[in-house]
């Protein structure tokens, strides 16, 4: 089953705790903390594994968790980080943030492996908080979690050309004479249902792979037909190969085709209308095909490549003139910088303030913020240290203040997510 599209939930691996401890050794004055770290939580990264072409296997991955790092231990030890997850994907494959439509990876190269969903940080134990003035101190930090992100993937063909044009043109019959691929080939509409890749030979040791794209219709980068799933897949190809039925066997102008298809590349953008294309007018063995030729050459001023594709005619000089323009012909960027997500766990921006206060009512404020919910979590309440550390910290941000210049009072209540708090100036 060829499945191209899938969208998972993504679960970073939490930090293990840090732990309290002291030292008890027999001649070892006044002990101290030593209690330790917790470990790394474990990272999941995309891997890029040509030897697949779906991505069937992440489909029923609907959500997936990487492992939490081990708890701190006594004599200063620190928690084993976790083992990274490894996802392998086929070559081709986008990885596109779901809440942003940002990418974050574009995964081209084999056996590269892209990190997509991190792992929080290991809690610090006791022995990490002891200082001069607090020389014991009896609390330590909790795990801190990881990145939750929603994901889709998007698989995009790897190919050096591509054959697009009406259904029924000839792609499959093309692509199956000049390769070893071995696509649907019939005498009815939408035989094409998935891209088929083939290796085409072009001598003197020269290769490249060639697209069978599944035929596209009018109105296909608005989403009519299959247009979009379609469409997508012709954006890493370096060289457009448009066919045209130039017998016009299902009753199409030959020269109205050209003009659909070359809008529908156009208006998809991508870059696509930047890219060299090669006009094949196939079926010239058919009645009708000479004439039709003739009078297309005349509304088209460009050079075109006739074929007979189902007898194997001059084939050699398309094959020869796809090669000549992969040669010369640079790569283009599917994307611009701005498109890539580089957001790391909690990064903090300056139009994304760390906390946000909701005053509820005349004595109630209710404080929340993503960089607040960090440091929330990697508290323990049922410390009081722990508790009076958080206090110590939102102080250090600015909470106290900001809640005074909304009119709070001593004795007012300040709600931050499970906990209850009294507000003293």
């Amino acid at each position: 089953m060829f499945i191209d599209e899938v969208k998972m939930e993504l679960h970073g691996g939490k930090g293990g705790d840090g732990v309290v401890s002291y030292r008890h050794e027999l001649k070892v004055e006044k002990g101290g903390p030593f209690g330790g770290s917790g470990g790394k939580g474990g990272d999941i990264y995309f891997v890029g594994d040509e030897g697949l072409s779906t991505l069937l296997d992440l489909k029923f991955k609907k959500v997936l968790k990487a492992l939490s790092g081990e708890r701190g231990q006594t004599k200063g030890m620190t928690g084993a980080n976790a083992e990274n997850t490894y996802i392998h994907v086929p070559l081709g494959t986008t990885v596109y943030d779901d809440d942003t439509n940002l990418v974050i990876a574009d995964i081209t190269e084999n056996k590269k492996e892209y990190l997509i969903c991190r792992g929080g940080r290991g809690g610090r134990g006791n022995m990490a908080f002891a200082t001069g003035y607090n020389r014991c101190p009896d609390f330590s930090e909790k795990g801190e979690p990881g990145q939750i992100r929603y994901i889709r993937c998007s698989l995009k063909v790897l190919a050096d050309c591509g054959l697009v044009g009406f259904p029924s043109v000839g792609k499959s019959t093309i692509i199956s004479v000049l390769s070893n691929a071995k696509p649907k080939i019939a005498s009815y509409h939408f035989t094409t249902l998935v891209p088929h890749l083939g290796v085409v030979d072009a001598g003197e040791g020269k290769s490249f792979v060639m697209a069978d794209l599944p035929g596209i219709i009018e109105g296909a980068h608005l989403g009519y037909g299959l247009g979009l799933e379609f469409l997508k897949h012709i954006e890493r190809c370096k060289v457009i190969v448009h066919v045209i039925d130039m017998a016009s066997t299902e009753g199409r102008d030959p020269y109205n085709d050209y003009v659909v298809i070359s809008n529908e590349l156009k208006d998809y953008k991508m870059n696509l209308s930047k890219r060299p294309v090669i006009i094949v007018a196939n079926k010239m063995d058919m009645p009708g095909a000479k004439e039709n030729l003739e009078a297309f050459k005349k509304k088209v001023n460009l050079d075109v490549i006739p074929i007979s594709a189902i007898k194997k005619e001059n084939l050699s000089e398309l094959v020869y003139k796809i090669s000549h323009l992969l040669e010369v012909t640079p790569s283009f960027s599917l994307f611009e910088e701005d498109d890539f997500s580089d957001e790391t766990v909690y990064s903090l921006k300056e139009n994304k303030p760390l906390y946000n206060i909701i005053r509820e009512d005349e004595h109630t404020f209710r404080v929340e913020g993503d960089g607040l919910y960090r440091i929330y979590q990697m508290t323990d309440f049922n410390v009081e240290a722990a508790i009076i550390r958080f206090a110590r910290q939102l102080r250090f941000l600015g909470l106290d203040d900001k809640l005074r210049e909304m009119g709070a009072v001593d004795g007012d209540t300040v709600k931050i997510y499970d906990y209850q708090f009294e507000y003293i100036g």
